[in-house]
């Protein structure tokens, strides 16, 4: 857990720290650079890669053949940050909120790029991408790209819808080489329609991209739907619609639809076999990271 807190100035420290704290125990990079595309098989050499062993072709032959690929590249990683009005959620400033989490995150995530050497790129979005990087692996473009995340960081007195689906379609149509796609958003759209969002995804994985979704949400509010027994004037972030209620009356009926919503989601993702890491705001951040890292790194 991180010792101070963080904020705008010290965004920087915070992902570096959180870094160099998760990545202790890694024995390897959690992620690796794709292969951009199989050519052919080469009889195998001693001091090949075993990775590259073709174990089927072994299998049929009893002969050790490794593919060969076209082009060898270190990994490309784009994040996307969901800044529309309902990540601003809580407004109490005390904690963070789901756009400051995000932030935190997306730095760490770009501060462990920079280590690894690979090139990333930071895309920003409400209802448009209002900012997009090229994809380098230069010191200062990482840090250009979280002094970008520091100006975000305190976003406020905004009413912004988000487009989730037009924003992914839009860089899966710019992205022209196999990627890493990390999208960091509550999922919340403006209309409800998850279809568009599924199909979106989808678009990012016929393209052959690797896709990690950290689905951020505010456990104590937004799943649980814990508040005193009183009334309460509920506003949407988003459109600025506003509704009075008791939250006893709808809490039973709220949980369910928000139960619902969240297995169509993780149903999708399952079937487009994309990695949905559920993030809940009381996890300190690094704990989150720490944790997915290091689930991956045995899976690889």
């Amino acid at each position: 857990m991180f010792a101070i807190k963080p904020t705008a100035d010290n965004l920087e420290l915070i992902a570096r720290q959180a870094v160099e704290g998760f990545i202790i125990g890694l024995h390897k990079s959690p992620f690796h650079g794709f292969s951009v595309e199989f050519a052919e098989h080469r009889q195998y050499n001693p001091g090949d890669a075993l990775r590259h062993i073709d174990w089927r072709v072994y299998g049929r032959s009893e002969k050790l053949f490794v593919k060969k690929y076209e082009e060898e590249t270190n990994l490309r990683c784009n994040i996307l940050l969901d800044t529309s009005s309902s990540m601003l959620f809580p407004e109490d400033k005390s904690d963070l909120n789901k756009l400051q989490y995000g932030c935190v995150a997306a730095a760490s995530l770009l501060m462990l790029m920079k280590r690894q050497l690979d090139a990333s790129s930071l895309a920003l979005f409400d209802e448009d991408i209002y900012f997009r990087s090229d994809c380098r692996s230069a010191p200062a473009h990482y840090r250009s790209l979280v002094q970008q995340l520091s100006r975000t960081f305190d976003l406020s007195g905004q009413q912004k819808g988000s487009d989730i689906s037009k924003a992914i379609h839009q860089v899966a149509e710019q992205i022209h080489r196999r990627s890493l796609v990390i999208v960091i958003s509550d999922m919340i759209e403006d209309t409800g329609e998850l279809a568009p969002l599924f199909d979106a995804l989808q678009h990012l994985r016929y393209n052959r991209h690797e896709v990690i979704l950290f689905h951020i949400l505010d456990k104590k509010h937004e799943l649980e739907f814990e508040f005193e027994n009183r009334p309460y004037e509920f506003v949407d972030l988003e459109t600025g619609e506003r509704t009075r209620l008791q939250p006893g009356q709808m809490k039973e009926r709220y949980i369910q639809e928000m139960n619902l919503f969240r297995q169509k989601i993780e149903n999708q993702c399952y079937q487009y076999n994309i990695n949905r890491v559920e993030v809940d705001l009381s996890e300190p951040v690094d704990k989150v990271l720490h944790s997915f890292l290091l689930k991956r790194n045995k899976m690889q």
